[in-house]
């Protein structure tokens, strides 16, 4: 019940604060042209919660990455990001889904009261697997963004970059 109403969670407040949008069917038409612009995250930066402080719910086990001594699921493990997001103004919740399936993270914390629908400033607490959420460290301080390629079958693909 409770991943059911996270998710249901997660799907309202990527509306609220994104707005509708679908991602691009790749399949849709032969005649497909690459889009060179896709929103763009910078200034990713590690950010320490008060509430990691609370020693009897979190043990820090690498720099920003915490266990969750509460949760008993092998992604107990929280690490809380910011980043500023430049938005095209039509496809904003990526690449934010595809970091997400790429370190098999989930967002545990949306931090509603520092996320204001106004403004492009971000922070979100993302719960994983260890090994993951160390990986994922690797886009600290770079620009992530998503990129059309034509992939060898002739249709257009997006990837996910980090510069």
């Amino acid at each position: 019940m409770r991943k059911i109403l996270a998710i249901i969670l997660t799907v309202g407040l990527f509306s609220n604060l994104f707005g509708q949008s679908e991602k691009k069917d790749s399949n849709s038409s032969d005649n497909q042209e690459l889009r060179t612009e896709y929103s763009i995250m910078k200034n990713i930066t590690l950010v320490k919660l008060k509430k990691y402080e609370n020693q009897k719910r979190y043990k820090q086990v690498d720099n920003g990455i915490y266990l969750d001594l509460n949760d008993e699921h092998e992604a107990r493990y929280r690490m809380t990001l910011s980043y500023e997001l430049e938005s095209d103004e039509t496809n904003n919740q990526y690449p934010l889904e595809d970091i997400l399936d790429k370190y098999l993270m989930h967002i545990s914390d949306f931090l509603e009261s520092k996320n204001k629908s106004n403004s492009n400033k971000f922070i979100f607490e993302f719960g994983g697997y260890l090994d993951k959420m160390i990986e994922a460290k690797e886009i600290i301080g770079k620009k992530v963004f998503n990129r059309d390629f034509r992939a060898e079958d002739g249709q257009i693909r997006v990837e996910l970059v980090i510069e």
